[in-house]
């Protein structure tokens, strides 16, 4: 297997701090254990403190390089508005695996995902889902998927499908707010749905042809 790195994007608020911190630290130190690479928690925490506190809200980028060597870049980040609605369309012909182990680590490795965004341009969808072998939807480019099941929770695909176990898919999992299934694209066709992760939250989407 080729050397990996590791990724994490987190939301930072004046205030408030990092969204979900403990979950993406936990989740880079599993990962990292689980793919032979090295985690510092203390170089963790170090790395946080070169986010300003007083420029706004940030997106803040954590990459553990193959070498253990860990850094950080952060960018201004500017919420979705209230009413954004993202337009979202299936891949036609990048795909994932079911049977690959790296999709549920964020990695550096984003060739399918980028193969995905590539299919369409950006004034014709927000964001990318990709099926795996099996016709099954796994997840976006950079979302997961959430569709409401009718009773105020929400399904989302199974980590069985081949897709990252994302901060906040596991946060809702957690909570009782959502559970596993398997997900085709004709139970998106015409319903309300949401797309999202830990920086952005979960944004209203719906389906295109």
């Amino acid at each position: 297997m080729k050397p990996v790195s590791l990724i994490e994007t987190l939301r930072y608020e004046p205030g408030t701090g990092f969204r979900n911190l403990d979950r993406h630290r936990a989740r880079m130190a599993a990962s990292a254990e689980a793919l032979g690479l090295g985690f510092d928690p203390d170089r963790f925490e170090e790395k946080l403190n070169e986010v300003p506190e007083e420029e706004g809200p940030r997106r803040v980028r954590l990459e553990l390089g193959s070498q253990g060597r860990l850094t950080l870049t952060h960018a201004g980040f500017v919420p979705a508005g209230e009413g954004t609605v993202w337009t979202v369309r299936i891949a036609r012909t990048a795909a994932l695996s079911s049977q690959d182990p790296l999709l549920r680590h964020k990695t550096g490795r984003r060739g399918h995902y980028d193969a995905a965004r590539s299919e369409f341009g950006l004034a014709e969808a927000d964001e990318v889902l990709l099926l795996n072998e099996r016709g099954e939807v796994c997840e976006g480019t950079i979302t997961s998927l959430f569709l409401p099941d009718g009773r105020g929770g929400f399904l989302t695909p199974s980590l069985a499908c081949g897709l990252l176990a994302g901060v906040e898919r596991q946060r809702l999992l957690d909570a009782g707010h959502a559970a596993e299934a398997v997900i085709r694209p004709e139970d998106l066709a015409g319903r309300d749905f949401f797309v999202g992760n830990s920086l952005r939250g979960l944004i209203p989407a719906r389906l295109l042809p």
